[in-house]
């Protein structure tokens, strides 16, 4: 077997270095209450070291997808299917933006709590970050994808970033 030439190593690192579009929002909303649990896990327990893991998720979902992220793995390969596979495609820059603002969250948490040993501080954004998890589980409500639609509308981020979201964009008729 021959070695991977150069334009099928960029090929396999653009494919891994990716994010689903459309997402599986069933899938996005069972990671929502994944990142719940671990947020109220870092709340109300002394682990500080689960700030590690919530920052990697968000990483790991920012640059792959669900592909190198646990809690993705977990939500894609095993949960959707045990339920039967239901699927609700949504578009999937939102859901990025939204995996974006978490990861700032995330790590600004994990910042400040080895940095400024600001427990209550880490804490508070950790806890910011659980009431939208929440959102995002228990009711659907992606406030990340909402703020990305009001910058589409606003022409902060092109249309050529998302063009399926502009049926979510658009003014409705009156």
């Amino acid at each position: 077997m021959a070695p991977p030439n150069e334009n099928q190593e960029k090929g396999l690192l653009r494919t891994l270095f990716s994010f689903p579009n459309p997402v599986n929002e069933i899938s996005a909303r069972l990671v929502a209450g994944m990142v719940v649990a671990i947020s109220l896990a870092i709340i109300l327990s002394d682990q500080s070291w689960l700030l590690f893991v919530l920052a990697y998720g968000f990483l790991a979902r920012v640059a792959t997808g669900p592909t190198l992220s646990p809690m993705g793995l977990l939500a894609t390969r095993v949960l959707v299917p045990i339920m039967g596979s239901p699927s609700r495609s949504v578009p999937g820059p939102p859901k990025r933006f939204a995996q974006s603002i978490g990861l700032v969250f995330s790590i600004t948490a994990l910042v400040v709590f080895y940095a400024s040993d600001s427990e209550v501080a880490a804490k508070s954004l950790v806890g910011v970050l659980a009431v939208f998890a929440t959102l995002e589980s228990v009711v659907g409500f992606c406030a990340g994808c909402f703020v990305f639609n009001h910058l589409m509308r606003w022409g902060l981020i092109p249309e050529s970033v998302c063009r399926e979201c502009l049926v979510s964009v658009q003014p409705q008729a009156g």
